[in-house]
């Protein structure tokens, strides 16, 4: 599987494009972009490349993440998908642009695909599968590629951190439980990618990440 970054918006949220080489199918993870320059510049790279969308991925529904997800779904025709245990803060879009006050026009977004803890979802021959990792949110996943020996963690891990708790629908002690039993259980080398900030490894966190 092959990952490139985009960091976008006032949050400096990642967006990523990952695509299986031979296949050409890819997936975007936590659309978070809000301007139409940062919308072209990501959709450029998927056209340029030739890639096929095939997933939307949501690792929670924080308004940072999910912006762009319809939008990215309507336009290359395919589904939004995350934990239905979000699906409130996902129709609270407006009222999380008005709580951060973003000058964004936004509708409420739905899921359309609705995932849990041990499903697995395709990306040409390689799986994907989804780990439930409550705590930043009711709903956050975490989706792990065990074939490349990567995750998207979202923003229930940074390097050297973790997500906070302080907003709707976060718990520090379901956080912690649910790093240390669905992530730092991967294999060692596993790369973390996170929402915000730079790649990690489960090891780096394991001995490193003063919150664990």
């Amino acid at each position: 599987m092959k990952v490139t970054k985009f960091t976008v918006n006032p949050f400096g949220e990642n967006t990523y494009v990952a695509w299986d080489e031979s296949s050409r199918e890819a997936m975007i993870v936590d659309p978070g972009m809000m301007q139409d320059h940062e919308r072209a510049v990501v959709t450029g790279f998927i056209d340029d490349n030739n890639l096929v969308m095939r997933h939307v991925l949501l690792t929670h529904a924080h308004i940072d993440h999910v912006t762009s997800a319809r939008w990215m779904a309507d336009r290359y025709g395919i589904e939004v998908a995350g934990s239905e245990l979000d699906a409130k803060l996902a129709t609270d879009l407006p009222l999380q642009a008005q709580h951060f006050r973003l000058k964004i026009d936004l509708d409420v977004l739905h899921i359309d695909r609705p995932l849990i803890d041990g499903d697995v979802i395709s990306l040409g021959n390689e799986p994907v599968h989804v780990l439930s990792t409550p705590g930043h949110s009711r709903g956050g996943l975490v989706f792990y590629a065990p074939d490349s020996a990567l995750a998207f963690t979202g923003d229930t891990i940074f390097e050297g951190s973790i997500g906070r708790t302080d907003l709707p629908g976060g718990d520090y002690d379901t956080l912690i439980g649910s790093i240390r039993d669905k992530v730092l259980t991967l294999p060692l080398d596993t790369l973390l990618i996170p929402g915000h900030g730079p790649t990690t490894t489960v090891a780096n966190e394991r001995d490193f990440n003063p919150y664990l």
